[in-house]
């Protein structure tokens, strides 16, 4: 990982959602994309192995006015890297997913993230490459999906502009957000589980069942531990949760059973 650590979301816009962009395949678009944020406040942006690598000279020409954005972005290698800290995180899509999770509109996804930031919570948005949009590996590991109500006769968006529209959405702010604030369970001295804690656990948890033979047949292994990881990624789990299934699997993996 390289870039400034943010130990404050501060700034302009005040407390406010990372916009990851995962492979970015042009640095003209990720340059649109700076100028879109910080068009509308925002300067919270992440990569996750762009192209044609970083620095790009492309993208700084094409952000003109919004070198701030540039100049503070984090790059990381992979996606769970880039959302390792988050607490919630939604994914674009324009494709019909077989996954069960929940699917808002870009209003509903920023409302609830404004709903979140404001208990403290740090919310990510994840954007796909622009060729072919996030591949399944990193939709599974985001909590809900944002969904454009676009004309299905030609459902693309260019990255910048799908950056734009959330952007905007997320500045708009409008009152549907403190309606979702109440709709936030009560998590009494827990916190909500960052990405990395689930992380952590998810691959015990893999690596047990493997152990096991749960994983079988072989040509399922990967489709099964996805369906997994996305059962989880749907519950609001918490540190004390997290730690809860730590102990779980631990005891189920070293206990032997009683015989009395």
């Amino acid at each position: 990982m390289s870039g400034t650590d943010h130990a404050k979301d501060e700034g302009w816009g005040g407390p406010q959602p990372a916009f990851v962009l995962v492979a970015a395949q042009m640095g003209e678009n990720i340059g649109a994309s700076a100028r879109a944020m910080w068009n509308f406040g925002l300067e919270r942006m992440r990569l996750v192995a762009p192209r044609d690598g970083w620095p790009n000279p492309k993208a700084v020409a094409m952000a003109s006015g919004a070198a701030k954005v540039l100049d503070q972005v984090q790059v990381y290698d992979a996606t769970t890297e880039a959302i390792g800290d988050m607490n919630y995180v939604f994914a674009t899509t324009a494709r019909t997913r077989d996954l069960t999770k929940p699917v808002v509109s870009p209003q509903q996804a920023m409302a609830e993230a404004r709903a979140r930031i404001g208990e403290g919570q740090k919310v990510g948005v994840l954007f796909g490459p622009e060729r072919a949009g996030l591949q399944n590996d990193d939709v599974v590991r985001a909590n809900a999906l944002i969904s454009v109500p676009v004309n299905p006769a030609f459902g693309s968006l260019n990255l910048a502009q799908c950056v734009l529209l959330l952007a905007y959405e997320w500045r708009r702010g409008d009152e549907s957000s403190d309606d979702l604030a109440d709709d936030i369970v009560s998590q009494g001295k827990t916190r909500p589980a960052s990405a990395i804690e689930f992380e952590k656990f998810h691959e015990r948890l893999c690596q047990q069942l493997d152990n096991v033979g749960f994983f079988w047949p072989e040509a399922k292994a990967e489709s099964m531990e996805q369906n997994l990881r996305n059962m989880f990624s749907r519950m609001p789990l918490t540190d004390a949760d997290i730690r809860m299934l730590h102990g779980v699997v631990r005891a189920l993996s070293e206990r032997r059973p009683r015989t009395d």
